[in-house]
């Protein structure tokens, strides 16, 4: 049975979640909705196993013949995999909380929205440092020469504060992801709510923020409430790709995330969705939305395998009360370039 929503303006989060207020049902958002497949009949073709729940925002990447999940709790979980389908959980990157990060951020319980990356001859893991209703924020950094927790390389360095955001900013500095341009110069884009998504250039050497381009981006904004975070940018056939989460995770099976993209000829924009319209307006595409046993799916990676590129995601399992849960779909490309999930 469908389930179409649209949001009312209210919005409120609480220390456990984000909260939904008012939701209506329309026949607009029926029509809108029923265009796409449901989420049930988008599922990669084999089930996930193992430790699945408990996922998070999670972010992927392989080194050697191991994948690596890693995904938001108080030290950010990592989970392991040979073959993207059977999973275990196999450490954290943190024991203990940075202790800049809880000086910076009062009240700090956890860290949010990792990304993950290699460039410069290190892995750099990006993080979230929060709490709940505020842009009291900041994005951290940890590096590693690898992912092998055999490996006697093998230890996690933090390098501390990359970005941050006060109270009195339009912005908020979280939900971090690391692009490449054309050039192959990393960049940052992240955002959460307030005014919208936004980026950086990062310094290829020290993976901080760039001294030579310190403008701040503009990519992707919504009318009020602006419910539109967790962005990652794909580079795929001479465009950039800006993918985005609408609405509202953390309710559990009552969430109404859904993934959207654009896409723009340059990384800094302006990105515009298949209708043409403007991200900075409230455009993006429905790649994903919730529907049937899979709720409020979201917060996306992409993972790109010589032909194959698969979005990862977490959703909310309506059978195990609401979990959130790790999902990974097929991404194939239409003749007119715009991505879609499908068997």
């Amino acid at each position: 049975m469908w389930r179409c929503y649209t949001l009312s303006e209210q919005f409120v989060r609480s220390e456990d979640n984000f909260m939904v207020i008012n939701l209506t049902r329309t026949m607009k958002g029926f029509l809108l909705l029923c265009s796409f497949l449901t989420l049930a009949d988008w599922v990669w073709p084999q089930e996930l196993e193992g430790d699945i729940r408990q996922v998070h925002d999670p972010t992927i990447i392989k080194e050697a013949d191991t994948y690596y999940v890693f995904s938001t709790r108080a030290g950010i979980a990592i989970r392991c995999s040979k073959d993207l389908i059977h999973w275990r959980l196999c450490g954290d990157v943190f024991a203990h909380l940075p202790e800049w990060a809880v000086k910076d951020v009062p009240g700090l319980r956890g860290l949010w929205a990792p990304d993950i990356s290699y460039f410069s001859g290190k892995f750099h893991l990006y993080y979230s440092v929060s709490t709940f209703g505020s842009n009291r924020s900041n994005i951290g950094l940890a590096t590693n020469e690898t992912l092998d927790v055999a490996s006697e390389k093998y230890r996690w360095v933090d390098q501390g504060k990359v970005i941050g955001s006060n109270p009195g900013d339009d912005w908020n500095a979280i939900d971090p992801n690391v692009a490449f341009d054309d050039q192959d110069q990393p960049w940052l884009v992240f955002g959460s709510f307030w005014a919208g998504i936004k980026l950086r250039k990062l310094d290829l050497v020290t993976g901080k923020l760039s001294s030579q381009d310190q403008k701040l981006y503009s990519l992707a904004s919504r009318p009020s409430p602006g419910a539109v975070e967790a962005p990652i940018i794909l580079r795929k056939n001479g465009y950039y790709y800006l993918f985005v989460s609408f609405d509202f995770c953390c309710r559990g099976k009552d969430s109404t995330y859904n993934i959207r993209v654009g896409r723009a000829r340059r990384i800094t924009g302006p990105y515009v969705d298949r209708s043409g319209k403007p991200m900075m307006d409230g455009g993006g595409t429905l790649v994903v939305a919730g529907g049937g046993r899979w709720a409020g799916p979201g917060h996306c990676a992409v993972l790109q395998e010589k032909d194959t590129d698969r979005l990862v995601y977490h959703a909310y399992d309506t059978d195990w009360l609401g979990v959130p849960t790790l999902r990974i779909a097929t991404l194939h490309w239409d003749s007119k370039g715009w991505p879609t999930v499908s068997n």
